[in-house]
């Protein structure tokens, strides 16, 4: 659609109405992105404290592979999220070289198309975004309920009150050689 150069004039205050919410609208965009990516280093730091408190203690096999499994997910999909292209943003020479000398009003036509595709450009960034992090933030609350499980799975039988001549399950797990005997020195008074 052409419009004469006196419907451009005409049409001047509602494009500049047009741009300025635009303008508005992208910063929104570029400051929601913005709190994705604070999240997503959180969710990375949180993942990768998670994976070394499993790390350091005696967990059950199996829950404790899936759990060091949805940690590697959490931290690379968050990762990730860094590594998409950044938003889009005019570039302000090639403004200036291209509409410097056009009219106020065919200028404003001009910024108003090109918010348009950068906003649209920048909406299927922030979509990969938000959805990168959502899988994350999952696959660290399963590496979260995983390692709880793994852990508490493997000490389990460790908790257990034993009663008093009652052999305890690691006595059982190792049998110590006939006729020896280790102890401190209160055993040994007796």
């Amino acid at each position: 659609m052409t419009m004469t150069p006196q419907q451009l004039r005409d049409q001047e205050p509602t494009l500049e109405l047009i741009n300025s919410e635009l303008s508005s609208r992208m910063e929104r965009q570029v400051e929601s992105g913005a709190k994705v990516d604070t999240k997503a280093v959180f969710l990375v730091g949180s993942a990768a404290t998670a994976t070394q408190f499993l790390a350091s203690r005696t967990f059950e096999p199996f829950t404790g592979a899936a759990a060091f499994a949805a940690y590697v997910i959490a931290i690379a999909f968050g990762v990730s999220i860094f590594n998409l292209a950044e938003y889009e943003d005019i570039e302000p020479r090639e403004v200036l070289e291209n509409h410097g000398r056009s009219s106020k009003g065919a200028a404003l036509v001009a910024l108003a198309a090109t918010r348009v595709g950068m906003f649209e450009k920048n909406a299927r960034v922030h979509t990969r975004k938000t959805k990168r992090w959502t899988v994350s933030l999952t696959a660290l609350v399963v590496g979260v309920c995983l390692s709880t499980v793994s852990i508490v799975l493997h000490t389990g039988d460790h908790d257990r009150r034993t009663e008093p001549g009652e052999p305890s399950p690691a006595a059982t797990s190792t049998p110590s050689p006939a006729g020896s005997r280790t102890g401190t020195g209160a055993d040994q008074s007796h």
